[in-house]
């Protein structure tokens, strides 16, 4: 089974996109942009203090009136965060983020991050898995 260091290995991307929190909510989304991702880790210090997503802004800035060049991304960020280690599974991350309903997870090595993974990350690792799987059955059926 693949782990969530594994993933990361994989990924073509090497830098972790991050923001301050004390960064405005536009900042924080034009950078999302511009690395064409759906959240941001919020980094203080180099220490991982919150994660701002998509589903952040949406909630917690459009539909509550606020402005996205004056609000900072600590007033909304999400602060309770969800990690894994970097020897959880794929089987382990995907439950964590099913059962939590959430879309992207950081991976900590202590307290060092080492990335993050994203659903879609998730999803591909899951098909090659079972791709590898069935070619192996048939391979040994055929044989």
């Amino acid at each position: 089974m693949t782990t969530a260091r594994q993933m990361l290995a994989a990924k073509n991307k090497h830098d972790t996109v991050a923001v301050s929190p004390n960064a405005t909510v536009y900042q924080a989304l034009q950078m999302m942009a511009d690395a064409n991702i759906g959240a941001i880790l919020v980094m203080e210090n180099d220490k991982l203090v919150g994660i701002f997503s998509e589903r952040d802004y949406a909630r917690k800035v459009v539909l509550m009136g606020k402005t996205s060049s004056n609000t900072p991304v600590s007033e909304i960020m999400t602060h309770k965060l969800l990690c894994v280690p970097p020897n959880a599974t794929t089987n382990e991350c995907m439950g964590l983020m099913t059962e939590k309903r959430i879309r992207h997870l950081p991976v900590l090595d202590g307290d060092t991050v080492l990335g993050v993974l994203s659903i879609g990350d998730l999803v591909h690792e899951k098909m090659a898995e079972q791709e590898f799987a069935i070619e192996q059955l048939e391979q040994y059926i055929y044989s």
